[in-house]
């Protein structure tokens, strides 16, 4: 069976063929391709998987959203795609969470912007899985790509359907990047500074490594996560083959569909009970939590008044999320923006929001800066796709980790605001390592 490559060109016209292909793995398809290895899957059913790369881009600086628009516009001004649009060529990427990131040390492989048009994607929503090649350079011939396109769809109709997932590697041993007396010593800093009217809000997150007793799969990994997680947004994004940033998050930053944009406003956290009841008791604790509901009442504002300027804006009920392990307050906001919209201007507006920065956010960048003792990296930080059209979805990068050969890294942070305290902050920090660490043990 020939393996998928894929080469990379930088400029020139995009030529892409699909055709329609039996169910198959994801796992299976991103193992039989070549790095980068890009996967996406969001709750309403669309999965997208690429390998190889006919284009890709990286930037950074406060100018890398722009300049990815930028070499976007230009990379699809003649693209040629027969297909439909489930199948259609995706730009799928992301950022780091600070513009100034440098791809070293954990991070090596993840620049503070990067986006890859797959050679190879495969697509599905529904019932229907296609499968696109895509080429990009000077001289791409179509015939030549609708080859390509025949060739891969052998090797794909080869593949398996379903995959088992593996046994988990087991967890040797955790370490922590702050213990619990270091975290409370930085939320007391942080309260003083709120005291002091210089913040309203900031989020201060930590990292845990965990060892492995054996080698992580992070396609395995990704797939334990959408057993446990299916309401979540899912991405893995594996850059060299070294390392993949994967994770199933709840958060949506946005969705730009033609006029229509969606996102939601995420803060506030409990547990889950062990009885419904229980469950329910901590679900209207969160409710009632004037601590909680002032939280997420200032990224609901935040993120309304950042969307206002690009068109009507609408909030919704506030209501309780509830995931596998822990419960969320939630407010929905829409809005209706003008056309020649770009899914990256409103990622660029929104992030950080609130629910991973802080208020103001340029003080809170200041503290998170100043405080905390990891590279946050791709954590916190939008990812997803786009196309040609400026359409797309982005999550934030939450619920995550950073896993290489025996290493797992899994991040977490929490929202300190007036009246935090240190202890109870830092336990619920620890219930957000669990969609991760769960899956590892």
């Amino acid at each position: 069976m020939s393996s998928l490559s894929g080469e990379t060109a930088v400029h020139g016209t995009v030529v892409s063929r699909s055709c329609r292909v039996a169910d198959v793995s994801y796992r299976a398809f991103l193992a039989e391709g070549d790095p980068p290895r890009i996967h996406w899957a969001d709750p309403d059913g669309l999965e997208l998987s690429g390998s190889g790369a006919a284009a890709s881009v990286t930037a950074s600086g406060a100018d890398r959203f722009a300049d990815v628009r930028e070499w976007a516009t230009a990379l699809f001004a003649d693209a040629d795609h027969d297909g439909p649009a489930v199948a259609r060529p995706r730009l799928l990427g992301g950022f780091a969470f600070h513009d100034d990131h440098e791809p070293a040390g954990t991070w090596t492989g993840f620049p503070a912007a990067q986006f890859v048009l797959p050679e190879y994607q495969l697509s599905s929503a529904g019932d229907e899985t296609w499968l696109t090649v895509t080429r990009a350079g000077e001289d791409v011939d179509g015939g030549d790509v609708a080859d390509a396109l025949a060739e891969a769809r052998e090797t794909v109709e080869a593949l398996p359907a379903m995959q088992p997932s593996g046994p988990r590697p087991g967890v040797e041993s955790t370490t922590p990047t702050t213990g619990e007396a270091a975290w409370c010593e930085q939320v007391e800093r942080a309260l003083a500074r709120i005291d002091a009217g210089e913040l309203r809000k900031v989020v201060l997150a930590t990292a845990l490594r965990a060892d492995l007793a054996g080698d992580v799969n992070p396609r395995d990994l990704l797939e334990r996560l959408r057993q446990s997680y299916p309401s979540c947004f899912r991405f893995l994004v594996e850059p060299t083959g070294e390392a993949a940033f994967l994770g199933a998050t709840p958060e949506l930053l946005v969705t730009l569909d033609g006029d229509a944009v969606e996102t939601t406003a995420l803060a506030g956290s409990v547990g889950r009970g062990d009885t419904p009841e229980a469950d329910a008791e901590l679900a209207q604790r969160l409710r009632d939590s004037g601590k909680l509901r002032r939280e997420q009442q200032l990224v609901t504002d935040a993120v309304a008044d950042r969307l206002a300027a690009f068109g009507d804006v609408a909030v919704g009920d506030r209501s309780v999320r509830k995931l596998s392990n822990i419960q969320h307050l939630n407010t929905p906001i829409t809005a209706t923006v003008e056309d020649g919209a770009h899914v990256l201007d409103v990622a660029e507006a929104l992030h950080p929001t609130p629910a991973v920065g802080g208020l103001p956010p340029a003080a809170a960048l200041d503290v998170i800066r100043e405080t905390e003792s990891f590279d946050r990296g791709w954590y916190a930080a939008p990812v997803g796709w786009f196309d040609a059209d400026g359409d797309g979805t982005f999550a934030v990068g939450l619920r995550s980790a950073l896993a290489a050969d025996r290493t797992v890294t899994m991040f977490a942070g929490n929202g300190i605001v007036a009246d935090s305290d240190p202890a109870e902050e830092y336990e619920e920090v620890q219930l957000k390592y669990r969609p991760i660490l769960d899956e590892l043990e």
